[in-house]
């Protein structure tokens, strides 16, 4: 026992030396840390700065009397949103279409990423990912036009659904408040799906081919090879990835909600960050805006500590 302590101290000590940073670390990182110096002033100015506009959420800021002689009202802003129902429902919104994306999001990258990693022509391969790839450039303006087209009651979903007996007449799916988390969920994986399968592919390139080659002469088929070695392999990669995309649950944008929705399903398609703009900025409510989104960072940030913490306890991969 007093063995297996010295040598855990041990350990401990030489990560502590080689995690110390001293002045001639730094001389020999001089052409990296000059070269960062301009994405650091980048990262102040337009990350952490915009942060002293946070005050505003405390006042009832008017944009004539700045933020040094607008009145302090305290947290009035953020008892005003928490008495709002519309407020809830946007909420309620973001979180179910976070969940589905993130769900559907994640097991569709990995499930494609696994796929191209068994594709053994060279050439093939490339060309399957260069065509999952163009979707991410495309704009939502695009994309959600192609959608509304294709779902439309003569679009060739209705179409092909007619032909196959499947439906007796065509489906008016965008005027469907049911079906709309569905429809921008879909959309949304088939857009990202090849981009987001990028980093899983990177951790894939990195596993000891060896490995296979032990596990094929010990006669495992392919789909055991993938579900044994690669998935292991690769899941410190899904957590980080996961406790990262966890953190953005609550920041899932409005282009898509706004592009795709209409006055029908206005009530399923509204979001925190589009009642930010109609209640907030729209409104000339600058104050309360900056209450909303204040209330969106705490809920982000909380979400990647406790998500971190939970990683952390179990072994697998963290942030931090």
């Amino acid at each position: 026992m007093e063995g297996a302590k010295l040598a855990q101290t041990s350990k401990e000590e030489k990560r502590t030396k080689k995690s110390k940073i001293t002045w001639k670390k730094i001389k020999e990182q001089k052409a990296l840390i000059l070269l960062s110096i301009p994405f650091v002033i980048w990262l102040l100015v337009f990350a952490y700065g915009p942060l002293a506009g946070w005050i505003m959420a405390f006042q009832n800021y008017k944009p004539q009397d700045g933020i040094l002689g607008s009145t302090w009202v305290g947290l009035e802003h953020f008892r005003t949103l928490f008495n709002e129902p519309t407020f809830y429902n946007a909420l309620k919104n973001t979180v179910g279409m976070g969940l589905l994306g993130l769900v559907f999001g994640t097991i569709s990258a990995i499930a494609f990423a696994l796929m191209l990693n068994e594709i053994r022509f060279t050439r093939l391969k490339k060309l399957t990912q260069t065509i999952s790839y163009l979707p991410h450039f495309v704009s939502w303006v695009v994309v959600a036009n192609i959608v509304i087209s294709a779902l439309s009651q003569s679009g060739m979903i209705n179409e092909f659904l007619t032909n196959l007996n499947i439906i007796d007449g065509p489906i008016n799916f965008m005027a469907d408040p049911n079906k709309f988390w569905g429809i921008v969920t879909i959309s949304d994986v088939w857009k990202e799906t090849g981009w987001n399968a990028i980093i899983y592919l990177a951790a894939m390139t990195s596993i000891e081919q060896e490995m296979y080659e032990a596990a094929e002469v010990d006669g495992a088929s392919r789909f055991q090879q993938m579900l044994h070695i690669t998935l292991p392999a690769i899941r410190p990669i899904i957590t980080v990835l996961l406790i990262m995309n966890i953190g953005n649950l609550i920041n899932i944008g409005f282009e898509k909600q706004m592009l795709l929705g209409n006055n029908i399903v206005a009530d399923r398609a509204i979001v925190i960050e589009k009642y930010a703009l109609d209640y907030g900025i729209g409104m000339f409510r600058y104050s309360f805006g900056t209450a909303i989104g204040i209330f969106k960072s705490i809920v982000s940030l909380s979400l990647i500590l406790i998500f971190n913490s939970i990683a952390k306890k179990t072994g697998e991969g963290q942030l931090m």
